[in-house]
């Protein structure tokens, strides 16, 4: 049976940490275009904050400063904002 730490760790890795990457780029560029409104503004911070709470999961897996529990939930978590995102 799969470590929820290690499924966790990969979530994040894998599809959490590129897709908000992809989305802060194109929210830069918005900025290096002269485009961007005061929502992307805000969004940029947001994605930026979230990006270093997703490292913060991975370093607490990898220092295992994370419990099982606290990593299934919030495994749980991403997972739902995944298929929120596929809606």
């Amino acid at each position: 049976m799969p470590n929820i730490k290690d499924e966790l760790k990969e979530v994040v890795e894998v599809t959490m940490l590129p897709e908000v990457e992809l989305y802060l780029e194109d929210l830069l560029k918005l900025i290096e275009n002269n485009e961007a409104t005061d929502d992307d503004m805000d969004a940029i911070k947001e994605m930026e904050s979230f990006m270093v709470e997703l490292q913060n999961i991975v370093e607490a897996i990898n220092t295992n400063q994370i419990t099982e529990v606290e990593a299934a939930e919030v495994y749980e978590k991403i997972m739902d904002l995944l298929d929120e995102s596929e809606e």
